[in-house]
């Protein structure tokens, strides 16, 4: 994958990470949960993609039309990810159901742990 070049020097280009977690019912709660996430996995050296964190921005989702449309723009996030990220330490029916979407695309999942131990960053808090 060619890099790309600032001011004289090559850079990496960060693989996409698509972020996915058991989220609560509390908004603000998953914001700050899904930013910390986030930003492990960007500091691990990729590229998070949270659609928790850019849909709430835009979409309503009690609007049944948005919900889908948040739904399907979800899954063509992860379609262009290079690896799904799963963290926190529980999984609910949304979380299985993007584990079983990476599968049939052939998409690496793991845990945000697993990115942080393979990264030699140790284990962080969730």
């Amino acid at each position: 994958m060619p890099g790309i070049r600032e001011k004289g020097k090559e850079m990496k280009k960060r693989p996409l990470a698509y972020i996915t977690a058991h989220w609560s019912d509390n908004e603000y709660e998953n914001t700050e949960r899904a930013a910390k996430f986030c930003r492990a996995v960007y500091d691990a050296g990729f590229s998070p993609i949270c659609p928790l964190l850019i849909h709430s921005l835009f979409l309503r989702d009690e609007v049944p039309q948005e919900h889908k449309d948040g739904l399907d723009m979800a899954r063509d996030y992860l379609r262009r990810s290079n690896v799904l990220v799963v963290c926190g330490s529980s999984v609910d029916e949304a979380v299985k159901n993007d584990i079983a979407m990476a599968e049939r695309l052939r998409i690496t999942a793991t845990t945000l742990d697993g990115i942080l131990t393979v990264k030699g960053q140790g284990r962080r808090d969730k």
